[in-house]
């Protein structure tokens, strides 16, 4: 059976939880459209998040490559479409780096689409009550450096393999401390993920 690579990163910046670990470890073992979910924690860091990612599909090969990160703040799932070749950190990664103004692969284009039907996608979360946003930013911490590495790899490798990041809210839990901050329940998150999958794999 044909495999789905799901990605979820650990806690940072003080936090308990990640919930993109939370929801994308729920969906291990899932059979969705006739796909097996496999999935892989990749750490918060700039150096290691996309080489184990790039680990994670050589084990896998998988016919789709779902990444999954947290953006506190939004209230959507959202949907990367641009990977920029920039690293501009706010804040320390988990290793302590904190690079400004560099590029992810030095040499590479400065931008990619990446390969995934987000149209497709975010009119099935939409038709699903789920709500969903196509984004032009994937910032520039770690989640930008993993989705600008996918898309390099693919591209350098001419490789077909529909593959994207998505970012999701916090966790109520994580907004209860947050006064109006946005949350999404693990379950609504869980079921997205689902819907995403389908879409793309269609």
């Amino acid at each position: 059976m044909k495999t789905v690579l799901l990605t979820g990163f650990d806690p940072f910046d003080g936090e308990k939880v990640n919930p993109s670990w939370e929801a994308v470890k729920r969906l291990r073992g899932a059979r969705i459209a006739g796909h097996t979910v496999a999935v892989a924690r990749l750490p918060t860091e700039f150096e290691r998040a996309p080489k184990a990612l790039v680990r994670a599909m050589a084990r896998h090969r998988p016919a789709l490559v779902l990444c999954v990160g947290q953006a506190g703040g939004r209230a959507a799932i959202s949907l990367e479409r641009v990977a920029v070749n920039l690293l501009d950190a706010r804040i320390a990664d988990n290793a302590g780096a904190k690079p400004v103004d560099v590029p992810v692969i030095a040499g590479a284009p400065a931008a990619y689409f990446a390969p995934l039907p987000v149209k497709a996608m975010a009119t099935a979360l939409r038709e699903a009550g789920i709500p969903a946003e196509i984004s032009y930013t994937a910032g520039t911490f770690v989640c930008n450096a993993v989705l600008f590495a996918l898309c390099h790899h693919l591209a350098e490798r001419r490789s077909p393999v529909p593959a994207g990041f998505v970012h999701i809210p916090y966790l109520p839990a994580q907004a209860a401390g947050r006064p109006g901050a946005p949350s999404l329940d693990l379950d609504i998150v869980g079921r997205a993920l689902r819907i995403c999958i389908r879409a793309a794999l269609r």
